[in-house]
């Protein structure tokens, strides 16, 4: 029998939302929408229509966006999905000397300018009080991964394979390699801008961005921030696995314009995982001295003030102590927090995982027969 097809009727958690009408007709083009989600695809015309509309006021703060520099380079984290990327996001996040991509801007990165006020009051109701896949906090202020931006504004993304996932070639999106140089400098201008809106909102203040994707792609985001700190986070291959095979399987569904075939999913981590690292391995020597701090999620979640004052302390930013307090207090008001359990892997899954995966189990030191390092 086919495998059910959840949410299929829901409207809300879809990044698409944000997307203008133009670059909607090319996706369009490209791709064919199943007949289950011909709903889906006319609630984003209809957004897509007011968006175009919105997009061309906001073009009028196009001066004053290009007129803003960016005098201190972003602080870029870096980790698979469900590694601790988000967690860490947050925490750093409520330093209030950094601005940050919240979820509003980031689904709406050509109109957030002129919207935000707004549309974050009218379609607050769109939102769920949590993620799909975990207990997290969502709201249209809460910090955000930028991904979605340069995706929405150039189609040059592997987030549109979930959408679209009849469509491998957006895979390439995760390094960009092989990928003609005239579309890499498409992302790079995006994401350039992108930040220079989030800058001029944020008063100038130094950004703090977070996307997975980001970690195979180190090389771009030097050339276009030389001074730019990193902080990556990783955390044991069975959780991550196992999380991410959780996501596949709750906040995806929310998105598809395609009928999937789930049968692939487990081969899609695992490839995924491997091309992530194998770039993050090849490139992070190019990180200079004193932008690059690592950790674990473990370290994180035992000693979080701990870990985020390494942090700081690795990568030379402002005052810790002053942070502190609030940082203190956003811990405390998580003390419900409820992680996802799941059941333990299959032993075909460990086999394989112990040999594909084989040089992150070696390099940060976890078990390939166990759980946790």
């Amino acid at each position: 029998m086919p495998h059910p097809l959840k949410h299929r009727w829901s409207l809300a958690n879809n990044y698409l939302g944000g997307i203008t009408l133009d670059r909607w007709l090319a996706l369009l083009r490209e791709n064919r929408i199943s007949p289950a989600y011909w709903h889906r695809a006319a609630f984003v015309t209809a957004a897509a229509a007011l968006n175009s509309a919105a997009a061309r006021r906001e073009r009028r703060t196009d001066d004053a966006v290009r007129a803003t520099e960016i005098e201190s380079p972003p602080i870029f984290i870096l980790g698979h999905w469900r590694s601790g990327t988000t967690h860490l996001h947050n925490l750093i996040a409520r330093d209030r000397r950094f601005a940050f991509p919240n979820t509003y801007q980031v689904i709406n990165p050509l109109t957030f300018l002129t919207t935000e006020a707004a549309n974050t009051r009218r379609f607050a109701r769109l939102l769920p009080a949590k993620r799909p896949m975990d207990d997290v906090a969502m709201g249209f202020g809460e910090p955000q991964e930028d991904e979605f931006a340069p995706c929405l504004m150039t189609l040059r993304s592997l987030y549109l394979g979930v959408s679209f996932p009849r469509n491998a070639g957006y895979e390439r999106y995760l390094t960009f390699d092989g990928v003609p140089p005239e579309e890499v400098g498409e992302w790079k201008a995006a994401l350039l801008w992108f930040c220079r809106k989030l800058t001029y909102a944020g008063g100038g203040r130094p950004l703090v961005l977070k996307s997975p994707a980001h970690t195979a792609r180190i090389r771009l985001l030097l050339d276009l921030f030389p001074g730019a700190r990193f902080v990556h986070i990783h955390r044991h291959p069975h959780d991550v696995f196992r999380s991410t095979r959780h996501y596949f399987d709750t906040a995806v569904w929310f998105t598809y314009l395609q009928k999937p075939d789930r049968s692939v999913i487990d081969d899609q981590i695992i490839r995924l995982y491997r091309a992530l690292h194998d770039a993050f391995h090849a490139q992070r020597d190019l990180i200079p001295a004193g932008q690059f701090h690592e950790l674990s999620f473990a370290e994180l979640e035992s000693d979080p003030l701990g870990a985020v004052r390494r942090t700081y302390e690795a990568l030379d930013l402002p005052d810790f102590d002053a942070f502190r307090p609030d940082l203190a207090a956003y811990l405390a008001s998580l003390k419900g927090y409820r992680k996802n359990r799941f059941k333990a892997l299959e032993p075909r899954i460990v086999e394989r995982l112990a040999a594909e995966w084989r040089t992150e189990f070696d390099l940060w030191g976890y078990d390939p027969c166990g759980d946790r390092a």
